[in-house]
């Protein structure tokens, strides 16, 4: 049997290179996927794509050349990608362009989309293992957080949850679990830029193990897990 394969869709030096390396950990053939990306092969044996994931166009290569590489599909898939746009009027939060909310919006919910649309393709050819896709969220889905520079993000965050959530029930029957991923201080509070890439990776390679209890928004805390906040 091949072994299983991981997708990671921006791997960024933290959270997207923990997340890598606990996967290869476990046994994973590990992908990344970057607008850096080199179409070779990584020091840590990672295969490193190069897509721009503000055209989402580019997403159904990247699974083209994740199967052409290992021959299977990527039984997990991490959405970890994010852009934002500031305001350049910074007193005056509609100052941003409608082209840079566009631009933010693939980046933060089309592409994703995108990608789960690929990964349940993959999925119905996989005869056994994880079939999980984990978005990499924030609690900006269920919070207006009155920092202009924040709009973009909340606005793509939110509009992620809701079909995150959706799909999740659509699918979950069939063993299919899409997981909107969301780390939080141990009261519940927002991590905003303090993420910890080593609990983002514990907590996804868990998720890959087991998803039992575990609901679509799952915010969890450091070395705790999932945590209900609700």
């Amino acid at each position: 049997m091949a072994p299983p394969v991981a997708l990671i869709l921006g791997s960024g030096p933290r959270v997207g290179a923990a997340v890598a390396s606990a996967f290869a950990a476990d046994g994973y053939k590990v992908a990344v996927v970057a607008r850096k990306g080199s179409n070779s092969k990584t020091d840590e044996g990672y295969l490193s794509i190069m897509a721009d994931l503000s055209n989402p166009d580019s997403v159904p290569g990247v699974f083209e050349a994740v199967m052409a590489e290992f021959g299977v599909a990527p039984g997990v898939v991490i959405y970890n990608a994010a852009s934002l746009t500031p305001p350049p009027d910074k007193d005056s939060v509609l100052s941003i362009p409608a082209d840079r909310l566009a631009y933010d919006l693939n980046v933060n919910t089309i592409s994703p989309f995108c990608a789960a649309q690929e990964a349940i393709k993959g999925w119905t050819a996989l005869s056994a293992g994880p079939k999980v896709f984990i978005y990499t969220g924030n609690a900006l889905n269920g919070m207006v957080l009155p920092v202009p520079m924040m709009l973009n993000l909340g606005v793509g965050k939110a509009a992620s949850a809701y079909w995150v959530g959706l799909v999740d029930g659509a699918y979950s029957a069939k063993g299919y679990r899409f997981i909107y991923a969301d780390e939080r201080e141990p009261g519940g509070k927002m991590k905003g830029m303090a993420l910890d890439g080593v609990a983002h990776a514990n907590f996804y390679t868990q998720l890959a193990k087991s998803t039992e209890g575990i609901p679509w928004q799952a915010t969890f805390v450091k070395d705790n897990g999932y945590v209900s906040f609700k």
